[in-house]
């Protein structure tokens, strides 16, 4: 029974500590969604439950209510970045998700527009490598925790044990928890502050996925069906200048094999690759043909 009752109490310890660098984001929706402290004057939230970017506040754990300011967003990872002056909060203590493995208990934390901490325990129940979510954003770890994001959860951290944050806490399909991890948010959080915007490749393409036919698979050895047929080229973009045409099928980015459209625009979101030449084949008048485009930056929009 004392082990219960010491493990309840360091858990309780751990929600009240790691619970301090936990904020209410008050964006105009009916449920505030949490944020975390994440750097000193760095407010880090899930950007799909906002409905607007100004007049925000955040609410800390003792009901008062701050100002904070939109320093960026980034749809495709789901974290919206603001920058807090003047209030003084404790930061969250940032640890590394590698260090998870299915099993391990974890806390959701989030903060009520009240002010009021709320906590929700489980497990790791899945682990594994990198993936793309389906607005193309590059996440470097799939982590789904066995808990329940209750209203308000959204934006919130992922804690374990030892009262590390482990990552932002988002909402997968049909409602399931999945937490995006401190490596992918510490790469956007220092894009967006360096830049306010997240720099993503551009080929200057129009393109939709299209079947390749069996004879034309076997004959080239390609390994997919589906290739992405090129719909429009802009005049002096990346591609055009590299000799793409209408009509090419694109089979291979950068030695990867893609099938999709979602495929090219996930490979392309990383700044890495902008300013620098990738080779790529293109399905010809039923050859395969080898090109090398010189990746730009894709063009500034709201999104």
């Amino acid at each position: 029974m004392s082990s219960l009752l010491d493990l309840s109490n360091s858990l309780a310890d751990t929600v009240e500590q790691t619970g301090s660098a936990v904020v209410a984001v008050n964006g105009g929706t009916r449920v505030s969604p949490s944020g975390i402290h994440w750097r000193h004057g760095i407010i880090v939230t899930s950007d799909e439950s906002l409905q607007r970017y100004d007049d925000i506040t955040i609410t800390l754990s003792n009901g008062s209510t701050a100002p904070v300011t939109l320093v960026g967003h980034d749809s495709s990872t789901d974290i919206a970045v603001f920058k807090l002056e003047n209030v003084e909060i404790p930061v969250a203590k940032v640890g590394d998700a590698k260090t998870l493995k299915v099993g391990h208990l974890v806390l959701g934390l989030a903060r009520g527009s009240e002010g009021d901490l709320r906590a929700a325990m489980g497990a790791v129940s899945v682990v594994s490598g990198s993936w793309r979510s389906m607005n193309g954003g590059n996440i470097d770890q799939f982590i789904r925790p066995d808990i329940t994001l209750y209203s308000g959860f959204a934006g919130g951290p992922l804690v374990d044990a030892a009262g590390f944050v482990v990552g932002m806490n988002t909402s997968g399909r049909r409602g399931t928890a999945l937490t995006i991890p401190t490596v992918t948010v510490d790469r956007v959080v220092d894009q967006l502050v360096a830049k306010g915007r997240i720099s993503k490749g551009y080929l200057g393409v129009g393109m939709q996925p299209v079947r390749l036919p069996k004879n034309l698979k076997t004959a080239l050895n390609l390994t997919s069906a589906t290739g992405v047929i090129v719909v429009n080229v802009e005049p002096s973009g990346p591609a055009d200048n590299a000799g793409v045409l209408l009509g090419d099928v694109l089979v291979t980015f950068d030695g990867v094999t893609v099938g999709d459209t979602g495929d090219v625009l996930g490979l392309l979101n990383s700044s890495d690759r902008i300013g620098k030449a990738v080779n790529v084949q293109v399905v010809r008048s039923g050859v395969l043909v080898e090109l090398a485009i010189a990746v730009g930056e894709r063009p500034t929009k709201e999104e």
